[in-house]
């Protein structure tokens, strides 16, 4: 599945499987060079932020481009209405936010998947498929294996049905989003608030239990750290907060570490 001959990298299922954690970062910023630098730094993971970052469908495709080109596999959080169009370009996964039941999931599942797995619908002239170069039945079997639905919870109403949610067959990864979490339950943006975190323990819990990856942003080792205890692998932290962090550093003086 990792052929570079094909648009579509097909590794991140093996990755959620595998045990071990696997570490990415979300991007909203519209830059294919922002990309090639998450890759070179050695991060596993991208997500591609349609939900709350600025890039267009025309520019998300050229990150996907040089996301295939630098080697790190590209996820795209966005909306259920855009999965078609995203597939098509030939993200390796799809993180859909606001998932808050088992029935919910099972429709989502049956959009990422070919027949006789799903009610995706066949196109070979698209990137995903070369151009019609890897079309036929052997897309249709690269992306049923390769491609990842990742269901994100992030209400009170999520966290109870997590369980039943890790259970269906075709979502691969659970991640839960602590901040619109924190929101849900009253605490704003205070996810750290002990019920917060008491929901995320749930949660987490819940996922690992099912036999499915647990996710969850990790700003810091201690986060990945306490996280991982519960039973979370798939991490992500923050692109734009670690640029501004590192700024802050360089505008105050203070050495970042980088090397020109």
């Amino acid at each position: 599945m990792s052929d570079s001959r094909f648009p579509l990298d097909g590794r991140l299922p093996a990755m959620l499987r595998g045990g071990k954690p696997v570490r990415g970062l979300f991007n909203g910023l519209p830059s294919p060079a922002i990309v090639e630098m998450c890759a070179y730094a050695g991060f596993d993971f991208i997500i591609l932020d349609n939900e709350h970052g600025s890039a267009g469908l025309g520019t998300t495709e050229h990150m996907l481009r040089a996301a295939r080109a630098a080697g790190i596999v590209p996820v795209v959080r966005c909306f259920e209405h855009d999965l078609p169009r995203i597939l098509d370009m030939g993200a390796s996964a799809v993180q859909i936010p606001m998932v808050e039941s088992a029935e919910q999931a099972r429709r989502l599942a049956g959009l990422v998947r070919y027949p006789p797995l799903g009610q995706r619908g066949s196109a070979f002239s698209t990137r995903a498929a070369g151009y019609g170069a890897f079309g036929g039945a052997g897309h249709t079997q690269r992306s049923n294996d390769g491609i990842c639905l990742i269901a994100m919870i992030e209400s009170p109403r999520g966290i109870a049905a997590a369980a039943d949610i890790a259970q269906v067959d075709g979502v691969d990864a659970v991640f839960i989003g602590p901040n619109d979490l924190a929101h849900a339950m009253g605490h704003g943006s205070d996810w750290n608030a002990a019920p917060v975190q008491q929901a995320i323990e749930q949660g987490l819990r819940a996922i690992a239990q099912a036999g499915k990856c647990p996710g969850i942003i990790a700003l810091t080792p201690e986060d990945e750290q306490k996280y991982g205890a519960l039973g979370a692998r798939y991490f992500a932290n923050v692109s734009t907060s670690i640029i501004t962090r590192a700024l802050a550093q360089a505008a105050a003086g203070r050495d970042t570490g980088l090397r020109y």
